[in-house]
């Protein structure tokens, strides 16, 4: 007799889950480039074949942890109050996940939290995968959700402002994570933190001009 659907679907998001926590164990404990993908699927008890199922290239098996994230800054953009700007909308949404301490703001000690970002940041093959694989479609979510204005701009216009907010966020975020990385708790680096991001999203509303 089959499995039931339901149930069958919990036993794919175990093995998932399952390899995807081998696999940060591995990395953790030895460095990205220094495991392979059949150690992964051996300290998973899968096969090499099934892992990819799970995880097309071995970038996934730590990227994937971006999904949720994927299409936020658009999402605020869109949701975001009456007379509120878009770059307003975004270092308010920004601000509040430092208040919160939320991982993707860069400004969190929690040792689980640090291990995963210093392995982010310091693998070459992640920071470019995380770009070529997330970066860039921020950025086109962005974009369309981004007010035309008079409607005469070209979409380049739109898509390059897309680009600077995001930069922004990501800058802000890499940066909290070098302070935290240094010895400073998120507490003790929370004032500082609001005060370069509302500089950072403040320049965008005021232009760059006013370096």
């Amino acid at each position: 007799m089959d499995e039931p659907a339901g149930l069958r679907e919990r036993k794919k998001e175990r093995t998932r889950n399952l390899i995807a926590q081998e696999a940060l164990r591995l990395f953790r404990a030895q460095g990205f480039d220094e495991v392979s993908v059949v150690e992964v699927a051996a300290a998973a008890e899968v096969s090499k074949a099934t892992l990819f199922r799970y995880f097309p290239t071995k970038e996934d098996l730590v990227l994937h942890r971006f999904a949720d994230h994927l299409g936020e800054a658009a999402r605020v953009v869109r949701e975001r109050p009456a007379g509120l700007t878009p770059t307003a909308a975004l270092r308010d949404h920004f601000l509040a996940g430092l208040a919160e301490r939320n991982p993707i703001t860069g400004l969190n000690d929690h040792p689980e939290i640090l291990s995963f970002q210093d392995l982010i940041y310091r693998t070459p093959s992640l920071r470019t995968g995380m770009r070529q694989r997330y970066t860039s479609q921020d950025i086109d979510a962005l974009a369309d959700a981004l007010p035309s204005g008079s409607g005469d701009a070209p979409p380049i216009v739109r898509h390059l402002a897309a680009a600077h907010l995001i930069a922004v966020q990501q800058e802000l975020g890499q940066e909290n994570w070098r302070t935290i990385t240094s010895g400073r708790t998120a507490d003790e680096a929370y004032d500082d933190a609001v005060a370069a991001a509302e500089g950072a999203y403040g320049q965008l509303m005021t232009g760059l001009d006013a370096v």
